[in-house]
């Protein structure tokens, strides 16, 4: 009989389960298991939920590193996270092991492109992809050194702390209040020996977390989202930041565009030399966008700017702006472009077709005389991925003429439309689509698709 090539990982994976069917035995033999063995065995504990095998084997870990990677994809239970944490050596043991744990970074985050451990290539920090420049350098001596990273001397491992990486979304929960509890009351047992990074932190009421985030070292975070603060209190979170990748603020309060608060704000946010990604929403910038832009880089990426309030001013300074020229993704969805004069629009339009891959400009009340101005731009967009104009006033005949403009772009593959206005007895009232147009209006885009051979694209309405 023929063995199939993929038999010899099956029969490991079955090894494995029979050694963690007797959990005793296994954890008292991981100072003889060969290190070779202890991936695939890790990888069978979690995803088996064996809890003391996987505090038991942090403590002997034979790698610098640790990473759930892939494997948080799959249900993992904050229990088993918490056996890995309680398995860290956070002081010096009394009486350690024959076998004494390697492990200088246990990373708890989800990441598709993270084997479970990296290649040993030193001793020597950096010793993994993913270490924290931060938990190098004592608090007293860090400022000073926000705007350029130094390079550290190679001193020897035993000298770094243990680096914990983590994910936090502070969003009330109890989950969340949990696992906060347990990562910090561990950095506080640890005097100092164990080092909480955090890259990517959410948080939903911030005013809930103010006293907690002083346990937090903010200057590990890559990416904030924060749903619900004070512009006061944003500015105050973004002074012990640096080098933020991204940043999202939604129904963020303030009294006045022209007070000290924004300006603090903005100098903040001018600081942020590295950002790529802004989402403002709920925030309102009416008139006074050019002087958010003016300190942005003007290499950002990702520009999100729904429910802003707009104005004309504002899109014609957006237009003219150097981050035009740059951008991948653009959302101004939510905000009114209404007005005669679409000349702003259509040229930033313009500007951007170079680079733009991601466009949505939803709920913009925008009508066909509108759109027609904006049609000779959106063809020229050779990027374009994806497009979402979504409840918009457009008629059948003008969205046939959109579709037929935008079929000869090859790289556009999603396209979410407005339902035409004859589908509805009062445009956009709620009970008045009539479900049979509607059902007619797709099957004649469809048909244009299929007789363009562009069935690769996939349109896409959102109806009542």
């Amino acid at each position: 009989m023929k063995m199939d090539h993929k038999d010899p990982a099956r029969l490991l994976d079955l090894a494995m389960q029979s050694l963690l069917s007797t959990e005793t035995v296994i954890i008292q033999s991981l100072e003889e298991i060969p290190r070779e063995l202890f991936i695939p065995l890790f990888t069978a504990a979690l995803l088996g939920g064996h809890k003391k095998t996987l505090t038991a084997m942090v403590k002997v870990w034979p790698f610098f590193c640790l990473h759930i990677g892939t494997l948080r994809g799959h249900e993992i239970h904050g229990e088993l996270l918490k056996a890995m944490v309680d398995g860290l050596h956070v002081l010096p043991a009394v009486n350690s092991a024959s076998r004494s744990s390697k492990l200088k970074i246990i990373d708890l985050r989800h990441d598709a492109d993270c084997r479970t451990t990296c290649f040993q290539t030193r001793a020597t920090f950096p010793f993994c992809f993913q270490s924290c420049f931060y938990s190098q350098i004592p608090a007293p001596k860090r400022e000073g050194q926000h705007n350029t990273v130094n390079v550290v001397p190679e001193v020897e491992l035993s000298s770094y702390p243990t680096e914990l990486l983590v994910d936090l979304s502070l969003d009330g929960s109890l989950r969340a209040r949990e696992c906060l509890s347990l990562l910090l009351s561990k950095v506080e047992e640890s005097s100092g020996s164990l080092h909480l990074c955090c890259r990517d932190l959410q948080i939903y009421k911030l005013s809930e977390y103010k006293n907690t985030l002083k346990l937090v070292d903010l200057l590990c975070v890559e990416h904030l989202a924060v749903d619900q603060a004070s512009l006061g209190d944003i500015t105050t979170l973004l002074s012990h930041m640096v080098h933020l990748d991204s940043l999202s603020l939604s129904k963020i309060t303030l009294k006045s565009l022209n007070g000290k608060t924004f300006k603090s704000f903005l100098t903040q946010l001018e600081r942020m030399k590295n950002l790529q990604e802004l989402s403002l929403s709920f925030f309102c910038l009416t008139n006074r966008l050019h002087k958010l832009l003016r300190v942005l880089p003007p290499g950002l990426d990702f520009l999100n700017l729904p429910f802003c309030e707009l104005s004309y001013k504002d899109f014609r300074f957006l237009s003219q702006c150097p981050q035009a020229t740059q951008l991948k993704l653009l959302n101004l969805s939510n905000n009114p472009i209404s007005w005669e004069d679409c000349e702003p629009f259509q040229t930033l339009m313009e500007n951007v077709s170079g680079t733009l891959q991601y466009l949505e400009i939803n709920h913009c009340l925008i009508t066909d005389s509108t759109i027609t101005s904006l049609i000779p731009a959106l063809s020229h967009c050779s990027h374009l991925r994806v497009l979402s104009f979504a409840s918009n006033p457009i008629t059948m005949s003008m969205l046939v003429r959109i579709l037929q403009n935008l079929i000869p772009l090859m790289e556009l593959k999603y396209v979410v439309y407005p339902i035409p206005v004859h589908c509805y007895e009062r445009w956009y009232f709620r009970g008045s689509l009539d479900r049979q147009k509607l059902a007619d209006v797709h099957a004649q885009l469809k048909m244009m698709l299929q007789a363009a051979q562009r069935t690769d694209m996939t349109l896409i309405t959102l109806s009542e």
